[in-house]
């Protein structure tokens, strides 16, 4: 290894110790489900959900869902704010993709800060059986891990 190569390994190292990732709270992932009027069907649809006292801004969420042997395609969607006790409709979710592990991976900024996590709704978890309250929403569904 080069001289170089040691310092970029080193500044890299001590980068890390200075980024400040603030832990998310008071923000969940549901997956609700609910009548479709215009189709007359059951859907399952995901939120994000923001239960603080702060508006979130600038959320990027990417969804894909994959297992030892099947792979979706990356979405992804912008949302500009999110009110304080407010949701979202991120997407509707197709039961054919139930048998994945599906995660949304969420970045958003409040205060100025960046808040970054990855919620999971594992295999097979997405099922009445599993429904609790969602928070803010009033409904019962599935929250992500």
């Amino acid at each position: 290894m080069t001289l170089l190569h040691y310092y970029f390994i080193l500044t890299r190292k001590n980068m890390r110790k200075d980024i400040e990732i603030p832990e998310v709270k008071d923000v969940y992932v549901a997956a609700v489900k609910e009548h479709n009027v215009a189709f007359k069907t059951e859907d399952w649809n995901v939120y994000i959900i923001n239960d603080g006292k702060e508006p979130l801004e600038i959320i990027l969420i990417t969804v894909q869902g994959y297992n030892d042997t099947e792979m979706t395609t990356h979405t992804r969607h912008k949302i500009a704010v999110l009110p304080a006790k407010g949701f979202a409709k991120i997407e509707f979710m197709e039961e054919s993709v139930f048998r994945l592990n599906n995660f949304f991976s969420i970045t958003y900024f409040l205060h100025n800060k960046m808040y970054e996590k990855r919620w999971e709704f594992p295999a097979h978890s997405i099922k009445e059986a599993n429904m609790v309250s969602v928070p803010v929403m009033d409904k019962k569904g599935v929250l992500a891990i």
